[in-house]
């Protein structure tokens, strides 16, 4: 594939200096977050410079027991279309679990979880991305995610499951090495070892980024400036192989543009130092096709299991470490009450202070069963159904029916008088519709109703 160079991750909050930076090659846009009918101003001006743009989706949780919704995919490959992107990438995780195929109540992440290394989860996975290649216009690559916890009686390592999975597929890698670091810390996990077992020749581009440590657990936050350990798993792969691309991303707390233009030429150098001969990519998909409908019910069941005990308070599935799987629990809720927080500014704004600790009480009794928008309203409804002290009945009720549904606000008025005193909270659905789901990549989701 075409050379990338050396890129960053394109924000609305740090748009106008992307543009003005030197050395921009290219720009990486989180795909849930552009209509492809009405691209940003910002992003069509680098498209017309030649600065390439490529859609990074966050939401198809291609990791999963289930299918690739034909619905996001057909999303995704009109994003591509609509930026004229070379490639698309995804990531190597479940977002979602439940449903028909365990019998159970779907249940959503809101984020990006980790797949056991297991056979059954790579047959699952490369079916998969089998599926989404065929739906996509362009080339897929698919990232390796951080992790906080891990799945007992895996049987592969980072490396090999990587391996099998381009090799079967044909699929390009998204070799993100803060992340590397991140599954050291967690996970105890060799950066160097799993660089060894790459196949490096396919490689599509490379994440860079920050993040911190507390209390023994590295966090990927994206809101921190590039530790000088991520940096050196980049010299180790640079040394091996020619990334084609490397992106610094950065999705909170942007420092000045300065100190962006600072990390991009530290990354640059670094990637110059220690380049390597690029090999050939890797073809087309390749391997099995036959549909792994066994392996998917026992992947589905796990993964059910595991996200029912993070977000509804089921027991920890056995084997699993308590106490890591207790940081990931209060990780998500957390990151709910961020991302809910920027879908609806209006409620951390009429609860002010409280806005928080109401979240995270509604969040200990109610799981994610939709996108960001849902969990907006229903939070809202918990509040009215529960009449919490301190909450502005009104202004909570006004907000919650001009954005519950397409409907005319005195139908909807009159809809919500009736449900809202004698619904039982919070998943009766009535008044309620579906919303679209924003799942969060270190914040990033959809911020508009």
């Amino acid at each position: 594939m075409d050379r990338l160079g050396t890129g960053i991750g394109w924000r609305p909050e740090i748009a106008e200096a992307v543009e003005r930076m030197p050395g921009v090659d290219w720009v990486e846009v989180v795909a849930e977050n552009v209509c492809p009918g009405h691209l940003p101003a910002s992003l069509r001006r680098l498209r017309e410079r030649g600065v390439a743009v490529v859609p990074h989706g966050v939401s198809l949780g291609l990791g999963g027991a289930e299918r690739p919704d034909e619905g996001r995919l057909t999303a995704l490959a009109e994003r591509a279309a609509a930026l004229g992107a070379p490639l698309v990438s995804e990531h190597i995780a479940f977002v979602r679990a439940g449903g028909p195929l365990t019998a159970s109540p779907r249940l959503e992440a809101g984020h990006l979880l980790p797949v056991p290394r297991t056979r059954d989860a790579l047959d699952v996975l490369c079916a998969n991305v089998r599926i989404a290649q065929e739906a996509l216009p362009v080339p897929l690559a698919v990232e390796n995610i951080a992790a906080l916890f891990s799945w007992p009686g895996e049987e592969l390592t980072e490396g090999q499951f990587l391996y099998e999975l381009a090799e079967r597929t044909g699929v390009r890698l998204l070799v993100d090495v803060a992340n590397l670091h991140t599954n050291h810390v967690n996970r105890g996990e060799d950066p160097a070892a799993a660089l060894a077992e790459l196949p490096l020749e396919a490689i599509a581009y490379v994440h860079v980024a920050g993040g911190f440590e507390r209390d023994g657990v590295w966090h990927d936050s994206h809101a921190h400036p590039v530790p000088d350990a991520v940096l050196g798993i980049l010299a180790d792969l640079a040394s091996r192989v020619a990334p084609p691309g490397v992106l610094l991303e950065r999705d909170e707390n942007f420092p000045e543009p300065a100190e962006l233009e600072r990390e991009l030429g530290a990354i640059r150098e670094i990637v110059g130092a220690c380049g390597a001969a690029a090999g050939d990519a890797l073809g087309g998909c390749g391997g099995e096709t036959a549909d792994p409908g066994d392996a998917r019910q026992r992947l589905g069941v796990a993964q059910a299991a595991v996200l029912s005990s993070l977000v509804a308070g089921t027991p920890v599935p056995e084997g699993f470490d308590r106490v890591r799987m207790g940081v990931q629990a209060r990780a998500l809720a957390s990151k709910r009450a961020d991302v809910v927080a920027k879908v609806a500014p209006e409620l951390p704004v009429l609860l002010g202070a409280g806005y928080r600790g109401a979240f995270l009480e509604y969040a200990r009794e109610s799981p994610m069963r939709g996108g960001y928008r849902r969990d907006a309203l229903d939070f809202a409804a918990f509040l009215l159904e529960h009449r919490r002290p301190g909450a502005p009945r009104r202004e909570l009720r006004d907000w919650w029916l001009d954005r519950a549904g397409p409907a005319p606000r005195g139908r909807l008025a009159r809809a919500a008088g009736r449900v809202l005193p004698r619904r039982r909270y919070p998943w009766s659905g009535a008044g309620v519709p579906p919303l679209t789901n924003g799942t969060s990549h270190t914040g990033n989701t959809m911020s508009t109703w």
